[in-house]
């Protein structure tokens, strides 16, 4: 299993980056996805699960109406588009996918966490 993260970056309150994640290693078309952060001094917290067909969506409450997340099954993508981001959005983002192959996430005991890959930082200041 692979998983590599790009697409952090610095930015104002307000703005938007896009983040992605290149899968390999693994059926990416038969796992629900998932992305996790970590913010400066605090645990893990998930963001947002994606089904494997992508038909399905889930948001934390922190980010809901605000991020968007996708994938290309084709390409083995997934993607975290954020809008309005605001400073406490600052953290490290994992992708990570299911423990099992068409298992359903709902929360982070579905979460193969230790294979998440090294993230991407965001950080979000003015």
């Amino acid at each position: 299993v692979q998983l590599v993260e790009s697409g952090g970056g610095l930015v104002q309150p307000g703005g938007s980056l896009k983040l992605s994640c290149a899968a390999s290693g693994f059926a990416f078309d038969s796992y629900q996805m998932a992305w996790v952060r970590q913010a400066p001094g605090k645990g893990l917290e998930w963001v947002s699960f994606i089904s494997s067909s992508g038909y399905t969506t889930t948001y934390g409450d922190a980010v809901k109406g605000r991020f968007t997340i996708s994938r290309d099954n084709a390409k083995n993508m997934l993607f975290l588009q954020m809008n309005d981001l605001r400073p406490e959005d600052t953290a490290v983002y994992y992708c990570a996918k299911a423990r099992e192959i068409n298992l359903v996430i709902q929360n982070m005991d579905q979460i193969d966490i230790g294979r998440r890959g090294q993230g991407t930082q965001v950080t979000v200041s003015a």
